[in-house]
C-alpha cells in the first residue's frame, strides 16, 4: 500500500543498504519515523495534512516494510545507526536541516538523530516512548508485563525468532488490537498490510529491539554521563503511562531536553491514526517555535 498523492523512491543509506521513503509537498522539510508494527504508512493521515506547506519525507526503517532487512553485525540495528539512515535520506534530497517526528521505535530513532545529530534536527517530536535508558528503569515488578515483548526480543539470536516466526500474525496481530482504543482507526486493509510487513521482517524486527537492550542502553548511558541533552525544542505525545507505571513522566524529559512540551493524550498508542488532528496540531505547534 501507498500514500495517497506521495511519490516513492529507494534511497541508498549505506553500504548494500536502502530505505524506502515516501515524498510529497514543498516548503520546510520534515521527516516522519513510523513504530512497530508499522511501517510508514501510519502517517497517512498526517503526512497529507503536513504535505500541504512542508515537504513531508515518511520512511520505512531499515529492517522494516520496503526497506532493506541487512544482516545484524550487532551495530545494524542500533538507533544510531537507524538514525545515520535519516540523515543520509535527508541530505539525498537536499535537506542539511529538518524537522523530525518518530512514533515508538520511530520515536527511539529521531531521539537518538537529536542526540548525534542537533546540526541537522530543527525540531523534534516525539510520540509514546520514553528514551531506552529510562524504559528500562521503570519496568519493574508486574506492571513490567506490559512490555513482555521487550524482554521476549532482548534474548539471544535463536528462541525469539522461532516463537514469533510460528505465528506472527497472532503476535504482531496481538499489539495491532491491545495498544488501539478506536477499532475503525487501523482498517482492514492497513492491518493486513502491517501483519504482512511484519512477518517477512521477523529476524530483523528482533535485532531492532534487541539492540535496545544492549547496544542502545550503551550510547544512552554515554549521553546521560557526558550531560548531553536535546538542545532543539521537543513535543512529547504520551499516554499517561507515568500513572500507570509509577514515574513522571515530565521529569523524565527535562532531564533530556532544554525546551519540552509535553502533551498527555487520551488515545490509544496508535495515535497518529487515532487522532490525527490532534497530532498535526501538536506538530504545527512545534514546528512555530
Amino acid at each position: 500500500m501507498r500514500i495517497t498523492g506521495f511519490d516513492y523512491q529507494r534511497v541508498p543509506v549505506a553500504d548494500g543498504v536502502a530505505v524506502n521513503v515516501a515524498v510529497a509537498g514543498t516548503g520546510s522539510p520534515i521527516v516522519l519515523l513510523h513504530g512497530f508494527p508499522e511501517t510508514h504508512l501510519m502517517w497517512r493521515h498526517v503526512a497529507a495534512d503536513l504535505a500541504a506547506d512542508h515537504t513531508v519525507l515518511c520512511l520505512d526503517l531499515r529492517g522494516y516494510g520496503e526497506s532493506d532487512k541487512p544482516a545484524d553485525t550487532g551495530e545494524t540495528y542500533s538507533k544510531r545507526s537507524m538514525a545515520d539512515d535519516v540523515v543520509a535520506v535527508a541530505k539525498a534530497f537536499g535537506h542539511d536541516r529538518f524537522a523530525l517526528a518518530g512514533h515508538d521505535r520511530g520515536a527511539l530513532v529521531a531521539l537518538r538523530a537529536g542526540l548525534d545529530h542537533p546540526d541537522k534536527v530543527s525540531h523534534l517530536a516525539i510520540l509514546d516512548v520514553l528514551p531506552t535508558l529510562d524504559m528500562w528503569d521503570v519496568l519493574h515488578g508486574t506492571t513490567a508485563a506490559v512490555g513482555f515483548h521487550l524482554y521476549l526480543m532482548a534474548q539471544p539470536p535463536g528462541l525469539p525468532e522461532q516463537l514469533i516466526g510460528a505465528a506472527p500474525d497472532a503476535f504482531f496481530g496481538h499489539f495491532l488490537d491491545a495498544w488501539t482504543q478506536r477499532g475503525d482507526a487501523i482498517p482492514a486493509d492497513v492491518r493486513a498490510a502491517y501483519l504482512e510487513a511484519s512477518r517477512n521482517a521477523v529476524t530483523s524486527i528482533v535485532a531492532d529491539y534487541r539492540a535496545s537492550a544492549g547496544i542502545d542502553v550503551e550510547h544512552d548511558q554515554a549521553d546521560r554521563a557526558a550531560g548531553n541533552r536535546l538542545t532543539m525544542p521537543l513535543t512529547v505525545l504520551q499516554q499517561d503511562w507515568g500513572a500507570a507505571l509509577g514515574y513522571d513522566a515530565v521529569a523524565l524529559w527535562q532531564a533530556w531536553a532544554t525546551d519540552l512540551d509535553h502533551r498527555t493524550v487520551t488515545s490509544g498508542h496508535f495515535m497518529a491514526e487515532e487522532s490525527p488532528a490532534e497530532v498535526v496540531k501538536a506538530l504545527r505547534d512545534l514546528l512555530t517555535r
